[in-house]
């Protein structure tokens, strides 16, 4: 199997590169990392032409299984629209994975019809257990492992996990895909609670995710202090704002931005 991991938005660690390098040979899989991912403009990996051509580049590789997102940061939405446009054949036999920035990417393809997947990105190596995050990417992206699974999953019933900000960002644009009937997961990092809260607001008050069967919280995670305590912790703003739309509250989810992150594939 053949793993091709790019930048959609901002440039890699070479020992982020190189650990990914040796979990994956030792499961079998070739890691082609594209020079890309250690180029840089600004805060991107690269200008936009150049993310959005190495991106297109692997996804119309017929040699490529899947495609891993280096990882997050901003602007995967800068390039998402244009990734998915006259896709090739190719690009719809892959599966993709990553999350955070790489939300917007994942909703589009999923709305696209390819293979988006929820899970740790090569730069979560070299977190604390970092090993085990991508032992548990390659476990599903190589095998199929049911172990990496988010494990509140139900079967036959489809899902799909995103950062909360990013979600709440892409609603209403040309990526927003169908979330009906879906158990929809949310998770955050480094947010103040009152913009927890305010994403909420404006995430269940959208027609579009009423129409979820359920909505699940992830680790809310680093989240700064505010100059005013807010009064309200993370699970509680979220429990009132599912109340208060008329959102099924489905508890906790084994996602965030950890080195715990779980696999979520999206519907095809």
């Amino acid at each position: 199997m053949k793993i091709a991991v790019v930048a959609p938005s901002c440039p890699i660690d070479p020992t982020a590169a190189d650990k990914a390098r040796e979990r994956a040979a030792a499961m079998g899989a070739e890691l082609f990392v594209h020079d890309q991912c250690f180029a840089s403009d600004g805060h991107f990996a690269g200008p936009d032409e150049q993310r959005l051509a190495a991106l297109r580049d692997v996804m119309a590789d017929e040699t490529i299984h899947a495609v891993w997102m280096a990882r997050g940061g901003y602007g995967s939405n800068r390039i998402a629209e244009r990734a998915v446009e006259d896709l090739p054949s190719a690009a719809r036999q892959k599966l993709y994975m990553g999350y955070s920035d790489a939300g917007f990417l994942l909703a589009a393809l999923c709305k696209s019809g390819c293979q988006a997947v929820h899970g740790p990105m090569v730069q979560d190596g070299v977190r604390d257990d970092g090993e085990a995050a991508l032992e548990r990417a390659l476990a599903w992206m190589v095998r199929r492992h049911p172990a990496a699974l988010e494990p509140g999953l139900r079967e036959g019933k489809p899902a799909m996990a995103f950062n909360l900000t990013v979600l709440s960002h892409l609603l209403g644009t040309a990526l927003e895909p169908d979330f009906t009937g879906v158990d929809l997961m949310v998770e955050e990092v480094a947010e103040h609670d009152y913009r927890i809260d305010r994403a909420m607001f404006h995430v269940t008050g959208q027609a579009s995710v009423r129409k979820v069967a359920r909505l699940r919280r992830g680790r809310m995670s680093d989240i700064p202090e505010n100059d005013r305590p807010f009064g309200s912790e993370p699970a509680a703003i979220f429990s009132d704002w599912c109340r208060r739309s008329g959102i099924v509250d489905g508890g906790s989810a084994e996602i965030g931005h950890d080195a715990d992150n779980r696999v979520v594939p999206f519907p095809l």
